[in-house]
């Protein structure tokens, strides 16, 4: 009797949603502390339970044999692992051939080194994490002194011909007054910027809701100072934009509390230990380390993708209120950002 082949079909879950976007953490570890994310003594990984760039690399293949078109390289901060270039110059290579786009998403501490690297490589758009221009306040929510080096890294990636998206988390009460100004700081040096609601995973030093800000709310407010347009702009994403007028930029909305986002999920997660999360809030997963490191790894990984298709949820459950547990235990650096 022939063995069976292994399957090389597309991934598409039971919603009939065809998925096509790998988010993959390369590390948990990250060289900043943001408030919202992690406690200040986080407990890192130890370096055995996290997946070897040869193990990431043949992952990624596996999920490129089965469609998905896009991989981006998360965290913790992927550019702290040691010779993660390797890897971006290896999946690069898969960019045309399989993969339509390779990107990353970065606190920017490490992007001046690495810009041209990266570009090298054939990434050639990047999301940077950066929530306020103000210094102090930068070090209260990241807990290190480090905007000098995140302009400085966005900079050398604009130098080097990447297109720079920035990310800013908005936090009642702390840098809520300051998002027009970063908008138009934003528009003004070509960046799209794209505004995130906190996200209930992982226990912090901090209740979430005592700076949780609706974007409804933050919406109104820049209607009443420009001139909003919905836009149909897509990346692949949970995002939703609009064009403005004034500043001549695109402003992107993540809502996962206000505005469910789901029907059109297109990815899946998967940590620096090999765990797939079908779903940023669920915690539906599949092992695929041990898949990867079992005596039939092609196979095994093949048939936990197709499990993964069989147990993603169709929508994910965000609440935040007072005193309540998190949605997930597990921290968004580990997760993978």
């Amino acid at each position: 009797m022939e063995p069976m082949s292994i399957s090389k079909a597309p991934l598409v879950d039971a919603f009939n949603r065809q998925i096509t976007y790998l988010r993959l953490s390369v590390t948990d570890r990250c060289d900043l502390r943001c408030s919202y994310c992690m406690p200040e003594k986080m407990q890192f990984l130890p370096r055995k339970e996290v997946l070897s760039l040869e193990e990431l690399h043949k992952l990624s293949i596996g999920f490129i044999e089965r469609g998905i078109t896009k991989i981006r390289l998360t965290g913790g901060e992927p550019l702290v692992r040691r010779d993660v270039i390797d890897l971006i110059r290896a999946l690069g290579r898969k960019v045309g051939d399989g993969l339509e786009e390779l990107t990353l998403t970065t606190n920017g501490t490490q992007l001046a080194r690495f810009a041209d690297d990266l570009a090298a490589a054939g990434v050639k758009r990047i999301n940077v994490s950066l929530d306020t221009m103000d210094g102090e306040l930068f070090q209260q929510l990241s807990r290190r002194d480090r905007l000098v080096q995140v302009l400085q890294g966005i900079a050398a990636a604009r130098e080097a011909g990447i297109k720079v998206k920035i990310n800013t988390v908005a936090l009642k009460g702390l840098n809520e007054e300051e998002i027009p100004y970063l908008i138009e700081w934003a528009h003004a040096h070509g960046h799209d910027l794209t505004l995130i609601e906190v996200m209930p995973l992982g226990e912090v030093e901090e209740d979430r809701v005592d700076h949780y800000l609706p974007l409804t709310a933050i919406r109104d407010r820049l209607e009443e100072l420009w001139t909003l347009t919905p836009s149909d702009k897509r990346t692949g994403g949970p995002a939703r934009y609009v064009d403005i007028e004034e500043t001549g930029g695109r402003v992107g909305f993540i809502t996962p509390l206000t505005n469910n986002f789901c029907d059109g999920c297109n990815r899946v997660r998967v940590t620096a230990t090999g765990q797939l999360y079908a779903c940023l809030g669920g915690s539906e997963q599949v092992d695929l380390r041990a898949a990867l490191r079992s005596d039939d790894p092609d196979r095994q990984l093949s048939e936990g993708l197709d499990l993964a298709m069989r147990i993603k949820p169709e929508r994910h459950h965000f609440r935040i209120d007072r005193g309540a547990a998190p949605a997930q235990p597990r921290h968004m650096s580990l997760t993978g950002g």
